[in-house]
């Protein structure tokens, strides 16, 4: 069954250069993430769990690979009107621009929207890792009478100066709006939340980036050009003239902003007790259907560690760490809280031969790496140390990169034997 009264437009993001160099030549929601799927698989996920399966991704910046995943992974019923199409920057006889904003991307596709009959339009963000139920959101801006909702996050003083942040009545409807707040001015920003947040301190409503749109509001909006970003001109200018609902969500929410947080979303996967559960029967998330055998570990300690399809491993000791589809870790090496993301494909002995490859994909044998994001298809060669942490000053190679103490090993990059960074 599918939710017709609802459009979803996950808006794919600019450059992505806090993300850099994972974004070097891929676009933001295209980035792998917990070994095996891809940014953009969380917000359609939650869509496609939700019977919502109508979705356009809006994406400008090295799209291809995104345009690949998209095409060779979600495949519905010749006979059902679901899809999910990537609308990128083009140029037409209205707009010969790219896309300067996320409400603007929205405005130069609306020709493309409204072609679909819908009520309510669901925008997302495609590089935010959360599982949530649309149809309780959806619920409640019916419900409310409201024209536009959106869904917001408690959060503490400290996190608050790093978020737009909303002020509500007792009826959830929002009042003002105030962008990263400095934290002297928080005092007049508190928000009636639920028991439970009070306890954690959780005094202040931060914007999700999530929002519904009734159909012809939306079109209203969009007729104004000069407005070009939800966040700081849509949504604060829309507050004041029309009626719009908070949409508490207390679960578990991140926004993959820059190499920090997208490091640590991934570890925390590692946790006992993950705070994102890809375990739930009920919120999977859906990614490429791959062919892989199951991985073959030799002679390993593996301490909190989650290892994809098609692994083969021979590592001494893994601890806290990510492990990616097609992964090969060599003999007596040790990884620690790392993020490998793995390769694309497997090498055959007789391309090993013919094309005379010394250092293979994956790591090789004796290594220590530690404090590592290796993007697909990295060749570490053996005797290798990387040792990162806030000791390590930002720096960029051709090889990797180090970003607040995290080495990034750039995507087909190579490391030769010996190498140290520490």
């Amino acid at each position: 069954m599918i939710n017709d009264k609802v459009l979803s437009i996950i808006l794919g993001g600019g450059q992505g250069s806090r993300l850099y160099p994972l974004t070097k030549d891929r676009s933001k929601p295209a980035v792998p993430i917990a070994g095996k799927y891809r940014l953009v698989d969380i917000p359609i996920s939650n869509c496609i769990n939700s019977n919502i399966k109508r979705m356009y991704v809006l994406t400008q910046f090295n799209s291809a690979s995104l345009n690949r995943h998209i095409k060779n992974t979600y495949h519905f019923s010749f006979f059902s009107s679901a899809f999910v199409d990537v609308l990128a920057a083009e140029q037409t006889i209205h707009s010969d621009k790219w896309f300067q904003g996320t409400a603007d991307a929205v405005r130069q596709s609306m020709h493309h929207f409204l072609q679909h009959d819908f009520e309510y339009a669901l925008i997302l963000s495609g590089d935010q890792l959360y599982q949530m139920d649309f149809n309780e959101m959806i619920e409640a801006h019916e419900k409310s009478g409201a024209e536009i909702s959106i869904a917001t996050q408690p959060v503490n003083a400290k996190e608050a100066t790093a978020f737009g942040i909303l002020k509500t009545d007792k009826e959830n409807f929002i009042s003002s709006f105030i962008e990263k707040p400095e934290a002297s001015l928080l005092q007049d920003w508190t928000s009636p939340v639920s028991e439970d947040m009070v306890k954690e301190g959780r005094h202040y409503l931060a914007s999700m980036g999530i929002y519904i749109f009734n159909r012809d509001l939306l079109v209203e909006l969009m007729e104004e050009p000069d407005k070009i970003d939800f966040g700081k001109e849509i949504i604060p200018d829309a507050i004041k003239n029309h009626k719009t609902l908070s949409y508490q969500f207390e679960g578990y929410w991140t926004d993959i902003g820059n190499i920090d947080s997208f490091f640590e979303a991934n570890l925390g996967l590692t946790d006992e007790i993950p705070k994102f559960n890809l375990f739930d029967n009920n919120r999977r998330i859906y990614t490429n259907a791959r062919i892989l055998p199951t991985s073959k570990i030799s002679g390993t300690l593996l301490d909190r560690t989650v290892i994809a399809e098609g692994c083969i491993v021979h590592a001494a000791k893994i601890e806290r760490s990510v492990i990616g589809i097609r992964s090969r870790i060599g003999a007596e090496s040790t990884v620690i809280k790392c993020y490998m993301m793995g390769s694309d494909r497997y090498e055959s002995l007789e391309e090993v031969e013919n094309n005379n490859i010394k250092i293979f994909t994956g790591i090789g044998e004796r290594c220590f790496i530690k404090n590592v994001i290796l993007d697909k298809n990295c060749r570490i060669g053996d005797d290798v140390r990387i040792n990162g942490g806030p000791h390590l000053a930002d720096v960029e190679t051709d090889n990797y990169m180090v970003k607040d103490g995290i080495v990034v090993v750039k995507k087909d990059a190579v490391i030769p034997s010996g190498t140290i960074i520490q």
